[in-house]
Order: structure tokens, then sequence, then C-alpha cells
């Protein structure tokens, strides 16, 4: 198998991976009580999902029990510039680096079923393949496989390529040779906590969903607290502020599929408010962003107008003041209230 591991390697890097390392399915095995606390102190918020699936999403050998290894693979995103230099543009919108091109479910996955038919095709073995679309704990067998280690930011960075890779996983009935996990290398370092603006950390390697922008503008339904609308600034879809912050990113290596950019940049806040249900999905056809809705997104464009301290931008906001969502119509009324505040 050592062989066979080998040209599985080579071929994941020939796909475009940045990296392909192997573990078992029960190297994870604080996950369970990772996950219960996590769930027990409400983090998780209104993500009720993951409480629905703890058995699996805490244990990845009880999703598929023939499964003997899992193949972990990282794909890079990492952008080309700075994702945090829209913020101090209040006009525009500030949408995450992974959401900027077409969705990466499909783009990965795609790459995941070719190097599992491939894998097939050499040993006759059952596989699956997951990207972010099953109760399967990424982060956790990444580190167990040795592509990184669950950072301070609770998301996985590497020596090699950063923090800034999507992650799949290929669940098969081979017994292929596992990889060392790898070890922590975050030290002392605190970028990362220090650069959340809304202090969803409450310890290092402990985030607290509830309180995380990436949360409040994708999963969230119905109006965000008052406490952090003001600091949500012009984030309307996911935040980058933890990830850029990483000194290990200047290790990242260049994404390798130029769909993953281009496309939304940075878009006026004034022209995104106007659209209805129908232009919103058909501007966002192909992208992450479009699984939100428009209500909720819209939702986001206008706490965005509301931090602009922009008063031109209040029109666009009362345009909105009696729209059919509540959720709209109440974020329409406090940015017009911040934009006329004396």
């Amino acid at each position: 198998m050592d062989d066979l591991k080998g040209r599985l390697v080579s071929r994941a890097l020939g796909e475009g991976f940045v990296a392909c390392r192997v573990c078992k399915p029960s190297d994870v095995p604080d996950m369970p009580e990772r996950l219960r606390a996590f769930i027990e102190a409400g983090y998780h918020g209104q993500m009720g999902w993951m409480a629905d699936r703890m058995a699996w999403r805490g244990d990845p050998s009880a999703l598929w029990p023939q499964a003997r290894s899992v193949i972990m693979l990282a794909e890079s995103y990492a952008p080309e510039y700075d994702p945090t230099a829209v913020l101090e543009l209040p006009e525009k919108a500030a949408v995450s680096v992974y959401a900027q091109g077409r969705d990466y479910h499909d783009i990965v996955k795609k790459r995941l079923k070719r190097l599992a038919r491939w894998l097939i095709e050499q040993e006759a073995c059952e596989v699956k393949v997951f990207v972010d679309t099953a109760p399967v704990p990424e982060k956790a067998l990444g580190q167990a496989a040795g592509l990184g280690w669950q950072g301070k930011h609770t998301n996985l960075v590497s020596r090699d390529w950063g923090n800034w890779a999507f992650l799949g996983a290929i669940f098969t009935t081979l017994e292929l040779p596992v990889d060392a996990a790898e070890a922590d290398h975050c030290g002392s370092c605190r970028s990362c906590l220090e650069a959340c603006p809304t202090d969803a950390f409450p310890a290092p390697y402990r985030l607290d969903a509830r309180r995380c922008i990436s949360y409040l503008t994708i999963e969230h339904k119905g109006p965000v607290d008052l406490e952090l609308r003001g600091k949500m600034g012009n984030r309307i879809y996911g935040c980058d502020d933890c990830l850029a912050a990483c000194p290990w990113n200047k290790f990242a290596v260049a994404a390798s599929d130029m769909r993953y950019h281009g496309g939304v940049g940075a878009p006026d806040l004034a022209e995104l408010a106007t659209l209805d249900d129908a232009t919103f999905r058909t501007r966002f056809s192909g992208s992450p962003i479009k699984r939100i809705g428009r209500d909720r997104f819209i939702r986001n464009v206008l706490y965005a107008i509301g931090n602009s301290g922009l008063a031109k931008l209040a029109p666009v906001a009362k345009s909105l003041a009696d729209d059919p969502d509540p959720a709209v119509a109440d974020a329409a009324r406090w940015a017009m209230g911040c934009l006329t505040a004396k």
C-alpha cells in the first residue's frame, strides 16, 4: 500500500490540491467531548444541525463504519490581494475571499470524485467523498492526518500553505498507511484573536459562533443583536479578519483554480440594496452567496449602510423601511437612525 499511497499523493497534487494526508476515522477520539462542550455552551447559535447529528459529527467512524482510512486534502484559495483593504471603503461591500468566485463545493467535489475514481481503478475498494456536505469534522481530521493544526482561531493552519484552504475528505475501505498528526505551532501568537472585531473568541481555540461575523451574515436568521451590528462594518458575507491576520500566511500557496477569484469584487452598497429576489438569484448564480437568499443578504447590506457614516446612503435605507421581510425592514430603520443621528 505504500506505493499506492505515494501515487495517490502525486495524483492529488496533480489535481490541484496543495496537500494530501491520511488518517483513520478513529483518530479524533477527543472530538465527541469537544463537540459536546461547544453545544452545551450554546456557541452553535441557530445551527441546530450541529446538535442534531452529534453522534456522527463527533465520531467519523459512525458515519460509515466500513471505512478504514480517511484521505484528507487541502486546496488553496489564497488571495493575491489584501482582503482587509476593502474595510476602509465605507461605500463598498466586503465579501469573504472564499465567496468571491464559484462555489467551492462544486469545484472541490469534482476534484475529489476524479481522485476517488482513480483510486478505485488502482485497487478494488469503496469510497465516499465529502466537502462540507455531511457531519464530518474536517478540521479535526485534517490535524489528525497531518495537513496542519487547528489554530487559535479554530481554523486549520499549515506551515506550508498558511490557512487559506478548502478541505475535502475521501473515506475508503482501503487500509492506507497513515501520516503523523501535526503539532500546534501557534506558540504565543494572538494575532487572530486580537483581529476579531466582535470578540468572538472567549479563549484561544474556542469560538462563540453567536458573535462571529461569518455566522451572523450567513447562518443567523432574523435581526442581529444591536450590540453587534455596529461591529460588523461593511462585511456583508463572511469575515476574513482572523484568517488574514495569521503570520503563517507568508507561506501561502497561490490558488490553483482562478474560478475562486474575481466575479464579486467589492460592489457598491447602494447598488446591492436595489436587488430583488430575481435579480439577486441571477447575480449570484453559481456563487455560495446565493444560499442565504435575498432577504438575509439585503439585511446585511443595510447593516453595512448603517455603519458607513455616509448620510447620502440614508435614502437607500429609507426605500427599504417597509420591506415585506421584517428583518430587512428593521435593518433599514436601524441604518436610517445611524445615518441621521445628530
